[in-house]
């Protein structure tokens, strides 16, 4: 079979059927890379048993269990580093492997890659939040209705898009050693200046003024909206996400389009 036009009743299979392949190839590439596929479970834990484990008795102004709101900000803190670091870093490395240029000749058209490498991460996604609210329910004692955690599962899993776009954005418009290092320079600081790893309270003014224009702010109140902790309406919070994700988007389009100018002419 030749790397010719995409045609059905050509021996090409169907776009089902290759999704699921390269979906099942993409997360068994994943699952052989242990800084990657450890690192997503093992993190998001281990920054909930620092800094929200000492306080998961605690009960918020409102009476929210201060414990669920924390599990909650790590949840969303755990998904959107799949999306930012998975992307960001998968996509550099395959760049400089020229992979993409390898899969230019095959049959997959692009868009099943592209949805094979989402529906890859949502499943990593989906594990480490498994993960995460498993601990935080044996160890730290959190009492939650189950319907409760799987409201949270589906809006975090739902809302990731803009972080999908912007690991996409950093993938395109960075090396595979640079990659690492810009994804920690974003999101790291994103998410604590959202108020992720502590309360929003509790960190600077200055930090509480910026953080209901950035991105990982919107994305968390996802969770805290699910343990009844929200700060603002869901439909404000689904807008800015929205918002986000056009503009990542577009970095990341006009960056792949750059790259694919640049090697196909």
């Amino acid at each position: 079979m030749s790397g010719g036009a995409v045609t059905h009743g050509a021996g090409v299979a169907p776009l089902g059927r290759m999704l699921l392949r390269q979906t099942w190839s993409e997360m068994r590439i994943r699952w052989r890379i242990p800084a990657f596929s450890v690192t997503i479970v093992a993190l998001p834990v281990l920054f909930f048993t620092f800094f929200g484990l000492p306080y998961v008795k605690q009960t918020l102004a409102g009476g929210t269990s201060l414990g669920a709101y924390l599990l909650g900000s790590f949840a969303a803190y755990s998904v959107g580093s799949v999306m930012v670091f998975g992307f960001g870093i998968g996509v550099a490395t395959e760049r400089a492997l020229k992979v993409d240029v390898l899969m230019r000749a095959t049959p997959l058209p692009p868009i099943i890659a592209i949805l094979a490498k989402v529906l890859n991460a949502q499943v990593y996604a989906l594990l480490s939040l498994v993960v995460l609210i498993a601990y935080g329910t044996v160890v730290g004692g959190i009492r939650q209705d189950p319907l409760v955690w799987l409201d949270m599962i589906a809006r975090l899993l739902v809302g990731s898009v803009p972080f999908i776009a912007l690991g996409f954005a950093i993938g395109y418009l960075s090396g595979p050693n640079v990659a690492p290092a810009a994804a920690n320079l974003v999101y790291l600081p994103l998410a604590f200046a959202s108020g992720l790893f502590l309360p929003l309270s509790q960190l600077p003014g200055f930090v509480q003024r910026v953080a209901p224009y950035l991105p990982a702010y919107h994305y968390g109140q996802l969770a805290w909206s699910a343990v009844g902790a929200a700060s603002e309406p869901m439909s404000t919070a689904f807008a800015w996400l929205a918002g986000y994700t056009v503009l990542f988007l577009a970095i990341a389009l006009r960056a792949y389009r750059r790259e694919e100018s640049r090697k196909f002419g």
